[in-house]
């Protein structure tokens, strides 16, 4: 019966400290700072208003509203590619 009882306080202490390392985990994870940060400015062609924004280690896109998708160069902000999308 001893044993039992403390088969089950070393379980019950290892399940507590499994979920306080997965709370430490997660806020670690959380709470750092991007790797990649966000361009401060976008300037559009005229007339194209964003719907939608992604971006890879080098570029940047926008997707208008008008069924385009605009990528964008990081280091210089200038337009690459222009990609018509077809509905």
């Amino acid at each position: 019966m001893r044993f039992l009882r403390r088969l089950v306080t070393l379980l019950t202490a290892t399940m507590i400290l499994g979920l306080l390392a997965i709370f430490a985990l997660l806020v670690m994870r959380f709470s750092s700072e991007p790797t990649v940060a966000l361009p401060s400015e976008i300037t559009l062609p005229s007339g194209a208003s964003a719907s939608a924004f992604t971006q890879g280690p080098d570029w940047y896109a926008v997707v208008t509203t008008d069924n385009q998708i605009l990528i964008f160069d990081r280091a210089t902000g200038q337009l690459r590619q222009t990609v018509q999308i077809k509905p």
